[in-house]
């Protein structure tokens, strides 16, 4: 059988893996690596009792945003794909970093379709939190949070429809305090297409940052959040509109002309 790890994660996106004994002998190691890539982080593994090895990925080691594939190896020997055993993520739960190392860093244990162990990670500095989304009957208003900046008095929202470069972005003034932010997306303004949601917190001369919802214990949004889609006359004639998340839990709002 292939060897199993626990996951515990901590409140400051640090991960701990209890993985069960491999019973060969010389140094363990658990390896992490990212699939996109040919980028590996390997992790000392050591004897924690109970015929376990333990290995800890602290918050500050950096992990670039991707899916990581979990193994174990022992001695220079093949790596070993590792199984999902008990995840213990209620620390992601409501999670609130400070944002005061400019980034906001997000580590996701989860269990493949083919039941391996992979970590999705995500870095992002600095990072715009999509929280509660209410629908209206032709609009969809945004609340959320900035971490690793503040909002200015210029701040503001912005939708890029993707795969139409020269497509103009559509605008929406934000409102909120320093940290907290809002928005409202009129539907009725948006042509046919999947139109990417960011924001501006200092406005024209600052970053542009991806709205996403990042900081629970769900590592892939898309088929878990699903919201109802509103049919309505825009400007570019019937359509249908309406918010999801992506495969990299960003936020966007699909519009589809309607027959």
């Amino acid at each position: 059988m292939p060897p199993r790890a626990d996951c515990i994660a901590d409140s400051a996106g640090g991960l701990t893996f209890d993985v069960t004994e491999t019973g060969e002998p010389g140094d363990a190691f658990l390896v992490l690596r990212r699939r996109e890539g040919d980028e590996e982080v390997s992790l000392p593994l050591a004897p924690a009792g109970d015929g376990r090895l333990r290995a800890a990925l602290p918050s500050n080691v950096a992990l670039p945003e991707g899916r990581w594939d979990a193994y174990a190896r022992v001695a220079g020997g093949e790596p070993q794909r590792l199984v999902p055993g008990v995840n213990d993520l209620r620390s992601l739960v409501d999670r609130a970093p400070s944002g005061s190392l400019g980034h906001v860093a997000v580590r996701i244990p989860y269990a493949t379709k083919h039941g391996n162990l992979t970590v999705r990670s995500w870095l992002r500095a600095p990072h715009a939190e999509a929280g509660e989304l209410r629908i209206e009957k032709d609009e969809l208003t945004v609340a959320g949070r900035v971490y690793g900046t503040r909002l200015g008095p210029g701040a503001f929202a912005e939708l890029r429809v993707r795969r139409d470069a020269g497509a103009a972005p559509v605008r929406a003034e934000v409102t909120g305090g320093q940290s907290e932010f809002a928005f409202t997306v009129a539907y009725g303004t948006l042509a046919p297409g999947v139109w990417d949601l960011w924001l501006h917190p200092a406005g024209e001369a600052g970053p542009r940052v991806r709205i996403a919802r990042l900081l629970d214990d769900i590592a892939d949004k898309k088929p878990i959040f699903t919201y109802p889609r509103t049919a309505l006359e825009g400007e570019h004639g019937p359509v249908r509109a309406g918010p999801y998340y992506t495969q990299n839990n960003d936020l966007s709002v699909t519009v589809t002309a309607a027959d």
